[in-house]
């Protein structure tokens, strides 16, 4: 919306224009001095109070910045508090982050020694109870070999026994059915010797 000193002004130009040229003139016009003086009088009312109220417009629009940038600073600094926040927050969740995977990493390290623990306790279990079985299959093969070396010596002196008995036996069986010749020379020696078989005893 324009203002009046504006709107006068707008008057005054369409004012010459519409004048008459002066007489042998390209410059000069004949004005109505009664006219001009009427709108430059309105014009010399209305300019203080539009200069006011400009001042006003451009005080309102100075209070207007102003409001603008302490706002635009307002937003600015809460920004900063936020970003430096989220930063600090950010430096925290690293942090945490750090702490924990230092703690997966002990824990890890800590469940890997119970585990290289626990093998080499096992094995060495394993290795005892070998060594024992071995001990004792060592011990029952020496009470077997001995007991098999019993076994073949009381066999071979059963064996020399009974070899024994059974040359004494055939012994006597020749005596008891003598061949021919044995009974010539039988009867041609002296039978006066007591009984001609061998007794077992």
């Amino acid at each position: 919306m324009s203002s009046r000193i504006e709107q006068l002004i707008d008057e005054l130009e369409e004012y010459i224009d519409n004048c008459k040229p002066k007489f042998m003139s390209n410059s000069e016009i004949i004005v109505n001095k009664e006219e001009i003086d009427e709108l430059l009088r309105e014009l010399r009312m209305k300019t203080p109070d539009e200069i006011k109220r400009y001042q006003k417009i451009i005080s309102n629009k100075e209070a207007i910045l102003n409001d603008a940038r302490a706002k635009a600073e307002a937003l600015i600094n809460e920004a900063t508090i936020q970003t430096n926040e989220l930063i600090s927050e950010h430096e925290i969740m690293q942090q945490a982050y750090a702490q924990a995977n230092i703690v997966v990493t002990q824990a890890a390290q800590q469940a890997q020694e119970i585990l290289d623990k626990a093998t080499i306790e096992a094995n060495d279990l394993r290795m005892q109870a070998a060594q024992y079985t071995e001990d004792r299959l060592a011990e029952l093969e020496s009470v077997i070999v001995s007991a098999i070396q019993a076994s073949d010596a009381n066999y071979s002196s059963l064996l020399g026994s009974l070899n024994q008995y059974r040359d004494l036996i055939q012994s006597n069986r020749r005596a008891l059915h003598p061949v021919e010749e044995d009974l010539e020379s039988i009867s041609l020696e002296d039978t006066g010797d007591e009984g001609g078989l061998d007794v077992i005893q």
